[in-house]
């Protein structure tokens, strides 16, 4: 049911009017990724933890509805939000302190993932992280995800990189386990259970984490391979290199790099795009000249073994983004929009029979749809995307177990990086394990007995 007048005059009265927004000044605003984030009847923006606090304890007393909110960038459906709910977004915690010596940074949850690493690399470190969604991606929406991303091979997904966290709970206590050590047994880490919960447990309002130092020189290259098993065998010979450590290595099939070369007018790429797929791989080392003569011998060994029929070096900068534009351009959502998004992860050495039997599962459903892969090769990650000449939007549920049916045997997940949010929840109650399914309900009935925060999303009905 609708919000109450009363009730949103209460609410608005903590974060005060200029922090405040209805449903009528919310259809004129930006989204993000997915069209129903703005569905809620209002939005507020709290200054810190005690105004949060007061908005939850109100919320759970009234049971309203409240959905966190950081920078709107999931594809999962996380941050959906309905009538008679509430979005409290986190754009106003964003203080930050970093601690050099330590490799630690104490960080609001609003804080924008490229605002910290560009901070962080003035001490030459870095947050052992990096996503497309760089530039508007939060902190907090990174944790409650558990995002995982680029360089996730290297250092973890979030879940690696947080030592301690703070988070209003629903009833408005604020836990409070900030941490900034590695070392820290005192007793049961119940703060962890709130890195992927998708703000379905609490709001995470600041975070502890653990920062890494900083890639040195790289050197780039965009290889085409006849096939996924020589692009996983390719992937396995670097990352045994000595002397240079790789800082990428991604994939995407030739159709998807062949549709974002003839959007963009790539024309130089394009012969490399047809091939079957291609791996855009990135070397790093403490010399400039030890990680180009690396690159440039694990590309001929890779040239003349059959790993590899073509490739090409980034010579400067602006072809290093090129390559990487490559890569996370998604042009065939506009050629081709209203496309499904799958977000698996797959054991390494089953990876190419995974992807071929799927594609062929696809075809024989339905030879009107194309597959498109791209990924994060070296833990195994793979957006797999499937779409057609007309929205397919609607057929969600009825492909997603055409790719999800075999990834528990092979040892794998039908939800990588990206959460479960309400587009994955079928899925995961189809195919989690009854015990855990216990446990979660049980766990959400514990902190959130009148299921107020993120309603419908993660936990298995």
């Amino acid at each position: 049911m609708p919000l109450t007048p009363t009730a949103s005059a209460d609410l608005i009265a903590i974060v005060g009017i200029e922090h405040a927004r209805d449903q009528s000044m919310l259809s004129s605003q930006d989204p993000g990724v997915d069209s129903g984030n703005l569905g809620a009847d209002l939005w507020l923006r709290p200054r810190d933890c005690d105004e949060l606090s007061q908005i939850l304890r109100y919320c759970n007393a009234h049971h309203i509805g409240v959905v966190p909110q950081g920078g709107r960038t999931g594809l999962s459906g996380g941050a959906t939000s309905h009538p008679g709910e509430i979005i409290v977004a986190l754009d106003r915690f964003t203080d930050f302190q970093i601690d050099p010596v330590s490799r630690t940074a104490l960080v609001g949850a609003g804080v924008k993932l490229s605002v910290l690493a560009d901070a962080a690399a003035h001490f030459g470190l870095s947050a052992g992280i990096d996503l497309g969604a760089r530039d508007s991606a939060t902190i907090g929406g990174l944790v409650s995800t558990n995002a995982g991303g680029i360089a996730a091979f290297k250092h973890g997904t979030m879940r690696e990189r947080v030592l301690g966290l703070e988070a209003v709970l629903a009833d408005g206590r604020v836990l409070s386990e900030l941490g900034q050590v590695v070392k820290r047994n005192e007793g049961l880490a119940v703060e962890r259970l709130f890195i992927g919960a998708e703000g379905t447990l609490g709001v995470i309002t600041r975070v502890s984490l653990s920062l890494v130092a900083i890639d040195g020189p790289v050197a780039t290259a965009l290889v085409a391979v006849p096939d996924l098993e020589q692009a996983t065998q390719l992937v396995s010979r670097a990352r045994l290199l000595t002397g240079v450590v790789p800082t990428a290595l991604e994939v995407m099939s030739g159709n998807h790099a062949d549709s974002v070369c003839h959007d963009l007018h790539l024309e130089d790429l394009k012969p490399l795009a047809q091939a079957a797929f291609l791996l855009l791989i990135e070397l790093t080392a403490p010399a400039i000249d030890t990680v180009q003569a690396a690159l440039l011998k694990l590309l001929e060994e890779a040239l003349e073994s059959g790993l590899a029929t073509d490739a090409l070096i980034a010579q400067n900068e602006t072809q290093r983004i090129t390559f990487w534009r490559v890569r996370e351009d998604w042009a065939v959502d506009r050629e081709r929009p209203g496309g499904l998004w799958y977000d698996v992860s797959v054991p390494l050495s089953k990876i190419a029979p995974y992807v071929q039997r799927v594609t062929e599962r696809i075809t024989r459903h339905d030879s009107s749809l194309s597959v498109y892969v791209i990924g994060h090769l070296a833990d195994g990650n793979l957006h797999v995307t499937i779409n057609a000449k007309d929205p397919i939007t609607a057929r969600y549920d009825e492909i997603a177990g055409l790719v999800t049916s075999d990834l528990i045997a092979l040892g794998g997940s039908y939800s990588a990086e990206h959460g479960i949010g309400h587009e994955k929840k079928k899925t995961l109650e189809r195919w989690i394990h009854p015990t855990k399914r216990e446990l979660m309900r049980g766990i959400k009935a514990l902190l959130d007995p009148n299921g107020i925060l993120n309603r419908g999303k993660v936990i298995p009905d």
